[in-house]
């Protein structure tokens, strides 16, 4: 399994995480052989990534693979894909909406979709999930521009603003159909709005929930409560055996205290995340405006507006999220989207390291 000695890439900064950008057709068709060269591009295993593209963080050693779509509803496909940093392993168990913020630039940059003079809508289709996105951005005179006036928390400077369209998601927003859950003792909320994510409060699991992700991932006793109560409602939420998933996430809700709704920390799934993806924020956001959910004890929603302010350790994220509450009893998701923006940082070719030698092997 060794895959091209040189491969076609994009690197782009989408919102707060960084990536490789590939179209399908430049990689392996098979995914056992696509993924042992993506670890290779990245420089996995390694814990600094040394040998590849990756920054030694989850939240850059991520890739993109895009494609034209056959779905009457999308112009893309968009599959995910997180490179694991210090171990051979990449999943497709998780959509990313930070690196969504890249595709559409990316489509148009790679000749899939034709941009418009002033702007340029493309709708994506998430292939991890099924889920779609529209995402739309400038691109004046017909090119893609990345300069502009948005400003995203956790991301130096200013870009072109991306803002991401999701409509309501084929899964029910509560999997568990409870708007509460028991899991060890802790009351949790299970939602899914785009990333099933389980929100308990900080207190509950006694801490204050504005310590570093530094302090966070140094509690050995939080660190196995919160695995605990990750494969329970990874079952509970109909996701099966989540040992070796990257999903659901984990936020812990707290207070805010700069303003926002709630402060929150968010674990993906053992490393605490130094800001908060996209969609595990849109289910949040959804999540807070659950009556009963764990979350309307601790946010402080702003009355008159879909816009929730969501703090995390590196700054704030804004989303608009309302629900539908006349479905059955239970609530779904009617609008939720966010403001983003992406960067290209090179376009060009990347040479992956030499595939290892099997044992015994020719020299």
């Amino acid at each position: 399994m060794t895959g091209p000695a040189e491969v076609r890439c994009m690197l782009m900064r989408g919102g707060t995480s960084k990536g490789a950008y590939f179209l399908a057709a430049d990689l392996p068709a098979e995914p056992a052989v696509r993924d042992e060269l993506l670890l290779r591009i990245m420089g996995s295993p390694d814990e600094r990534q040394i040998d590849g593209l990756g920054g030694a963080h989850p939240l850059t050693s991520k890739v993109a693979v895009v494609s034209p779509s056959a779905d009457p509803d999308a112009d893309v496909d968009y599959l995910f894909l997180q490179v694991v940093v210090d171990k051979p392993e990449v999943s497709d168990r998780q959509n990313c909406g930070n690196i969504l913020a890249g595709v559409g630039p990316f489509a148009v940059e790679r000749g899939l979709v034709t941009a418009g003079e002033r702007e340029t809508s493309v709708r994506i289709r998430m292939v991890n999930s099924g889920d779609h996105a529209t995402a739309t951005f400038p691109t004046p005179g017909g090119r893609v521009d990345y300069t502009g006036e948005a400003e995203i928390s956790g991301v130096p400077g200013t870009a072109a603003p991306v803002v991401i369209e999701f409509p309501p998601g084929a899964n029910p927003l509560l999997p568990t159909g409870r708007a509460r859950d028991e899991i060890d003792g802790v009351p949790v909320t299970c939602v899914d709005n785009g990333m099933p994510t389980v929100l308990i409060e900080a207190a509950a699991l006694k801490v204050t929930g504005y310590e570093s992700p530094q302090d966070l991932e140094a509690d050995t006793a939080l660190a196995d409560r919160l695995h605990a109560i990750r494969l329970e409602a990874g079952r509970l939420m109909g996701l099966g055996d989540v040992s070796d998933a990257t999903v659901p996430k984990l936020t812990l809700l707290a207070p805010p205290r700069e303003g926002g709704a709630v402060s929150t920390r968010t674990f993906i799934p053992v490393r605490c995340h130094t800001s908060i993806g996209v969609l595990g924020a849109a289910s949040v956001a959804a999540g807070l405006r659950i009556a009963g959910g764990v979350g309307t004890e601790t946010a402080a929603l702003p009355p008159g507006t879909d816009r929730v302010r969501i703090e995390h350790p590196t700054g704030f994220l804004d989303i608009e999220s309302s629900l539908d509450t006349t479905h059955q009893g239970l609530p779904t998701s009617r609008r939720t989207a966010v403001v983003r923006t992406a960067r290209k940082i090179f376009d060009g070719t990347v040479f992956p390291r030499a595939a290892a030698r099997p044992l015994g092997g020719h020299r």
